[in-house]
């Protein structure tokens, strides 16, 4: 094992994998990352107790005279509870490699979501979010326009359907909810983009009615989420933490927002940040987007 601190800054990163942290730092010397494999442990087995897990899975690959934990650092990272731990981390390459030899069904799935595999359209539709907030786009659109949105919808499924940034032409529905008719749709969108995007409530209604119009054949829960931060950002200066808003809660407060939109203003509200700029927010936003998508 190696023991490094010196040639590592103090840049760290958090990623989330299933509502899991995954920390990570960054070697300014050697221009990679380093991701702590207990963290990992935890995201993708069922042990109640992942660092004890790792320990013994270490000592079973020396003794099976794998070289690869003669690749595992040693770093400080920051806990939970605020303090810097000595931490097992790899580098992402031997992440990749380690985490194969883990007894564990989650495996496979692991490995997409982290390498942003190109396996499936979501990895990839995903991994062209990642770079939104180095393209410049959003700053250049304009906020609560259904062009805007468009925008952002053919960003991020360009290339993966053949409908990216396309206004529906088909009525659709999920899980027993109709969204509007294809027939009254654009009239829907026009209505929807003259109300007004001033205040917290205008912007969260506007929101609403933009998830009930569902105005894409797929892909509308991950683009309408970027929407409502763009929103926030260019009127309140403020954008959703989405880390702090729990799933269930979330899929539950948006089924009942076609009523009543109060719990979902309540759980939006709870989770305003002003760290517009924070790009590791914005990316850990991501991850919470696609995972509200995955299916149970």
């Amino acid at each position: 094992m190696t023991i490094i601190n010196a040639q590592f800054t103090m840049k760290q990163s958090i990623r989330f994998y299933n509502d899991h942290e995954v920390r990570a730092i960054w070697s300014e010397e050697e221009g990679k990352w380093f991701f702590s494999i207990v963290d990992i442990v935890a995201a993708i087995t069922e042990s109640p107790n992942p660092r004890k897990y790792w320990s013994v899975h270490k000592t079973r690959l020396k003794k099976n005279g794998n070289e690869l934990t003669t690749n595992c650092s040693q770093l400080k990272l920051t806990a939970a509870d605020g303090k810097k731990y000595a931490t097992d981390c790899f580098a992402q390459e031997d992440i990749e490699e380690v985490v194969k030899t883990l007894p564990s069904k989650n495996v496979t799935a692991f490995l997409d979501w982290f390498t942003y595999s190109d396996n499936t359209i979501d990895g990839r539709s995903k991994k062209k979010a990642y770079t939104l907030f180095e393209s410049g786009i959003l700053e250049s659109m304009k906020p609560g326009t259904t062009e805007s949105l468009q925008q952002i919808h053919a960003f991020l499924f360009g290339g993966l359907y053949d409908f990216a940034g396309k206004i529906r032409t088909k009525t659709i529905s999920k899980g027993g909810t109709m969204f509007c008719r294809a027939e009254y749709l654009q009239q829907n969108l026009e209505a929807i983009e003259r109300m007004p995007n001033n205040t917290f409530d205008e912007i969260t209604d506007k929101y609403v009615e933009m998830n009930v119009a569902h105005p894409f054949m797929e892909g509308n829960g991950r683009s309408t989420r970027i929407w409502l931060d763009l929103m926030l950002k260019k009127q309140l200066k403020k954008c959703i933490d989405w880390s702090m808003i729990d799933k269930k809660e979330y899929l539950e407060a948006m089924r009942k927002s076609i009523v009543d939109a109060q719990p979902i203003k309540r759980l939006l509200q709870s989770a305003l940040t002003d760290s517009i700029d924070d790009r590791e927010l914005f990316m850990k936003g991501i991850d919470y987007s696609y995972y509200y998508e995955q299916e149970e």
